[in-house]
């Protein structure tokens, strides 16, 4: 695709938990647990007005789900700022703190006051209904292969609550994760080719990592803006693969193309929307579509809308297996209903010809019309057929500004209208907290190494390889790197491999390799004591993760005791001896193949050095 003339611009927005003792307004750890709850809180919430007198558009579709959630709590794990009975305790400052590091590492202006605000969010992952933030930094920038990035905004707030799932009719959340701090980065829409954006979440990644932050999955969430021409901004949920993301924005782009030909071709036959919806529940007494039939047998109803022009269109791929169909069923679904039906794959289900020519007639459709059916309790029906509608509208004149979640093939589907900015007010029980410029100086005068830094670094001290240095700045592994090389005395290279490839070999083998700083210590101090060649490092360490014993003890389960110089030597001579024909034909020719007999022979007991050298004298004595 050619994204200069498509307009491609992307932003991003990385959600990152920091690793502080307590939570960003209460004295409660910030760590997790599956215990059973003590307590369950059950909450109903509902949009309000903002100062302006507007309802945010996403927390009235919200709203309009009608939805219960029930909350679980623990005495020890929340307390009462959690469940949102009691006022928030002043903000942690060492939260603050983590986010100025992070400020500075970007090159960003730090605001004079941190001014906690609440934004509004009522899908049910905050108890009070808002979420607390505030900003903390703005204009900062990274430099990448496609050119400078813009970091717009840096802002600490409290983490949501954790979704556990659905519940006789509720949705259920804990909160445990609820007020963990989180920091919010945000880049202005200057990313322009989906290569770019995986550099920059790369990056970002990284300055992290080198701050007091946390590590494993879910402490980090990333979302991505995506707009082209003439479409809409559309902003992604939940992006956790980074390699995924190129293929997540080329899929995006098509969409939005397919979208934009979906509405010029409905211009085209001045197609519309009708505004009534009707009851065609008598047209199917007698079907055999089992969704329909068990609708109308539980009291509910079956409701159709016509949609003029959009014979052909609503079946049209705007993904790869996900059709313009599927968009309009994702706003059915946001309101309960497992789906719809629509013409261009009818007849189908049970549903008859017959039934599908006596709808059409019904609605008075001409040949281009389409229509959509959706079968369920009439409340649940309407709702979800007048989203559908809204949807189908919109479909005449624009792409839709929405929020979408990502699927593991890189598609995406519908989850709620993006949000607007009627939805922040000010933090009544928090006051501003001043940052002082001789605190900021403070700061920045010792920040920690940043992953280019530190990669230059190791290369340059240790001699290591670029890719040795990548992969150990990449996994995180440069601290342990740099204390097992100050206490042993071992080849940097020996340690480095170690840390950034032989535990990958032995976890994709299908072994737990948790190991610690102590085990991988134990085993080059067995290298260092001579007592077991470099070579027999995977062999020990796989050993170590299979069976659980210590290192010491899995070089002597596995045999790989170092032999001393005059038994390797034996050996050695064995194999010439064996070989000679080779030796008289060949010369030092032979040392190739000799050499690999005898490590072969060896396994592992003996360093590769010791053996190439006592080989070569050998066979240089006897050319």
């Amino acid at each position: 695709m050619d994204y200069e003339r498509l307009g491609l611009k992307m932003g991003l927005e990385i959600h990152q938990q920091l690793n502080t003792n307590k939570k960003l307004f209460c004295p409660c750890e910030c760590n997790l647990t599956d215990k059973k709850p003590e307590l369950k809180i059950l909450r109903n919430l509902r949009p309000t007005q903002s100062e302006l007198g507007k309802i945010d558009r996403a927390a009235f579709e919200e709203s309009l789900r009608k939805l219960q959630f029930l909350y679980e709590s623990y005495d020890h794990h929340t307390c009462l700022v959690e469940a949102d009975e009691e006022p928030p305790h002043p903000l942690n400052q060492e939260a603050l703190e983590i986010s100025l590091i992070l400020a500075s590492l970007l090159n960003m202006k730090v605001v004079d006051e941190f001014h906690t605000m609440r934004k509004q969010v009522i899908d049910g992952s905050n108890t009070g209904g808002f979420q607390r933030t505030g900003l903390v930094a703005t204009e900062g920038y990274l430099e990448t292969d496609y050119g400078k990035v813009t970091i717009d905004n840096l802002c600490l707030e409290e983490d949501a609550a954790r979704r556990i799932g659905q519940k006789k009719g509720k949705t259920v959340f804990r909160l445990d994760r609820l007020g963990i701090p989180l920091l919010e980065i945000t880049t202005d829409p200057s990313i322009r080719h989906p290569e770019q954006v995986k550099e920059v979440a790369y990056q970002l990644g990284q300055i992290l990592r080198s701050t007091k932050v946390k590590r494993g999955l879910g402490t980090i969430r990333q979302d991505l803006n995506i707009s082209i021409r003439k479409g809409a901004r559309v902003e992604i949920k939940g992006v956790q693969d980074l390699d995924l993301m190129p293929k997540m924005v080329e899929r995006e782009v098509e969409r939005q193309i397919n979208l934009l030909e979906i509405r010029d071709e409905l211009q085209k036959r001045d197609a519309d929307v009708e505004d009534h919806l009707f009851n065609v529940e008598d047209i199917f007494e007698e079907t055999e579509s089992k969704i329909i039939s068990k609708a109308i047998s539980k009291k509910g109803t079956v409701l159709a809308l016509k949609l003029r022009g959009f014979k052909g269109l609503i079946g049209k791929e705007i993904q790869p297996g996900r059709r313009f169909g599927t968009e309009l069923a994702g706003y059915a679904k946001k309101m309960g209903l497992s789906g719809i039906f629509h013409t261009d794959e009818l007849p189908a289900y049970g549903i008859s010809s017959d039934e599908v020519d006596s709808v059409l007639k019904f609605l008075g459709a001409a040949e281009n019309d389409s229509f959509i059916l959706v079968a369920d309790k009439e409340e649940k029906a309407r709702n979800a057929l007048i989203e559908v509608q809204r949807r189908a509208k919109t479909a005449l004149y624009e792409v839709p500004e929405e929020t979408r979640k990502v699927l593991e093939d890189g598609s995406t589907e519908y989850l709620r209208p993006l949000p607007t900015a009627s939805r922040m007010y000010v933090e009544t029980d928090i006051p501003a907290i001043d940052i002082p410029r001789e605190y900021l100086e403070k700061i920045e005068s010792n920040l920690p190494e940043l992953p280019e830094e530190k990669k230059t670094r190791i290369i340059r001290e240790y001699g290591l390889s670029h890719d040795l240095a990548l992969q150990l700045v990449r996994m995180d592994k440069v601290d342990d790197f740099e204390k097992l090389q100050s206490k042993y005395k071992v080849d940097p290279t020996t340690i480095a491999s170690t840390l950034a490839y032989i535990i990958k070999e032995i976890r994709r083998e299908g072994f737990n390799v948790d190991f610690d700083l102590n085990q991988f210590g134990e085993t080059f101090e067995l290298v260092e004591r001579g007592q077991i060649p470099v070579a027999a490092i995977p062999t020990v360490l796989r050993s170590v993760a299979e069976h659980g014993y210590s290192p010491e003890i899995a070089a002597k389960k596995e045999g790989l005791e170092k032999l001393s110089e005059q038994e390797v030597e034996d050996i050695v001579d064995e194999i010439i001896l064996e070989n000679s024909n080779m030796v008289e034909e060949r010369g030092i020719g032979a040392m190739g193949p000799l050499m690999g007999k005898a490590m072969q022979k060896l396994q592992g007991k003996a360093d590769g050095k010791l053996v190439n050298k006592l080989l070569k004298e050998k066979l240089q004595k006897l050319v």
